[in-house]
């Protein structure tokens, strides 16, 4: 299977090439993709070099899958020229995932929407992924009425150049900034452009994706996104208002048999999601489980993941896995 990566020497796009090698995703041949100023860079993949290659070559190799992770511009203008040439698209940008047209999937949540009509389908933004991976298991059970969210985002999801902003503040060295303000030692509460509404637009983006992933547009979602000086993965505080009344020991119980979650939870110890170590994990962490106590039927829970992998090139990579199982890819 021929597999095209889109944004090949970006950091997700390195990171989806990794991803595809430690699952082992049945690639005989790797297309990397970039701008025009990479091309003809080698690429290490399985322990065999691969030459960078721009679209138009890309789209001639007709590979089976191209995978995107280079910016919403560039997947709008050719993620439907792959389609056209027959080459299903997973893209990772914000471009499709509120198109009516285009499924917007996280595999253990909604993966059974795919069918082999659909040829770009989108890959949901980090933040959002990883909170509705904790939360459908639960929605399931209880039915969420509503969902409030803070989260605590790591650098990476901005890119290379906010890391080294970060870590050039760190040694005290002078260098192009990221972002608008000092990184370390500081919280930023701003991830995107600022809306009419005085939301921001990653924080816009929870609020309709949960809604679409997860089937059920009455749910009622408030999120407030934030930058802090952190590498390994993203954490949220979520609080949840169902419908119906719980157990604790049942969402534990719900939680620890969901795919794709593993419960750290255990006060005694002080064990508890860290970005720390959900670093180059796959899975989503939970912890921190408890009632709140202001009102009923409503839990509060953190949540941590690794941004790059399951936040990205994960989900991505477990798209196409699903595909392939299903006959959607060959």
């Amino acid at each position: 299977m021929k597999v095209a990566v889109v944004g090949a020497t970006g950091l997700v796009g390195t990171k989806m090439m990794q991803v595809l090698e430690e699952r082992n995703f049945p690639v005989t041949e790797l297309i990397p993709v970039a701008s025009e100023r990479s091309v003809g860079k080698q690429i290490t993949f399985k322990g065999k070099q691969f030459s960078v290659v721009n679209m138009e070559d890309a789209i001639a190799a007709k590979s089976s899958v191209a995978i995107f992770s280079a910016g919403g511009s560039t997947s709008l203008e050719w993620a439907p020229k792959f389609a056209a040439a027959g080459i299903k698209v997973i893209d990772n940008s914000s471009a499709w995932r509120m198109d009516p047209t285009k499924k917007l999937v996280v595999p253990e949540v909604n993966a059974d929407v795919l069918t082999d009509e659909d040829y770009i389908i989108a890959n949901p933004n980090c933040s959002t992924i990883q909170m509705v991976v904790a939360l459908q298991p639960l929605h399931s059970r209880y039915k969420i009425k509503r969902v409030v969210v803070s989260t605590y985002q790591s650098v990476t999801g901005t890119g290379k150049k906010a890391v080294d902003q970060l870590m050039n503040e760190r040694a005290g060295v002078t260098g192009e900034m990221a972002y608008r303000y000092q990184i370390d030692l500081n919280v930023i509460p701003q991830i995107d452009i600022f809306l009419d509404n005085g939301y921001t637009k990653e924080e816009m983006k929870m609020v309709k994706e949960t809604c679409k992933i997860m089937g059920d547009d009455t749910i009622r979602v408030t999120a407030t996104t934030v930058r802090i000086p952190v590498v390994g993965g993203h954490s949220e505080s979520v609080n949840i208002e169902f419908e119906n009344e719980y157990e604790l020991s049942d969402i534990h119980s719900i939680l620890s048999q969901a795919p794709g979650v593993v419960v750290q939870h255990n006060d005694a110890e002080q064990l508890y999601p860290m970005p720390l170590w959900a670093h180059e994990k796959d899975e989503v962490f939970v912890g921190r489980i408890r009632r709140d106590e202001t009102q009923p039927k409503t839990l509060n829970m953190w949540i941590v993941s690794d941004n790059l992998r399951k936040g990205a090139a994960t989900n991505a990579i477990q798209i196409a896995e699903y595909m392939v199982q299903n006959g959607l890819l060959k």
